[in-house]
C-alpha cells in the first residue's frame, strides 16, 4: 500500500460514512447536497468524503450529545 503524503488525503465512500454515522448511504448523499458534510468529486463523477473532516464531524456530534 502506498504511503499517504500531505498531498493525498484519505477519502471515504458514502457507504463508509454511513456506517460511521449509522445511517443509510442515501442520507449521507442528502447531507452532502445540503452542504452539511464536505465532499469532493472523483474523476468518475462520484462523491468522496475527506476522512479527517468526517471524523471531526463525528467527534463534534458525539460531544454534543447528552446521554
Amino acid at each position: 500500500m502506498p504511503k499517504r503524503t500531505a498531498e493525498f488525503e484519505a477519502l471515504l465512500t458514502p457507504g463508509e460514512v454511513a456506517n460511521m454515522f449509522r445511517v443509510d448511504a442515501k442520507t449521507v448523499t442528502r447531507w452532502a447536497q445540503q452542504g452539511k458534510i464536505p465532499f469532493v468529486w472523483t474523476l468518475g463523477g462520484h462523491r468522496r468524503y475527506p476522512e479527517k473532516k468526517v471524523h471531526a464531524l463525528l467527534a463534534r456530534g458525539t460531544s454534543q450529545r447528552k446521554v
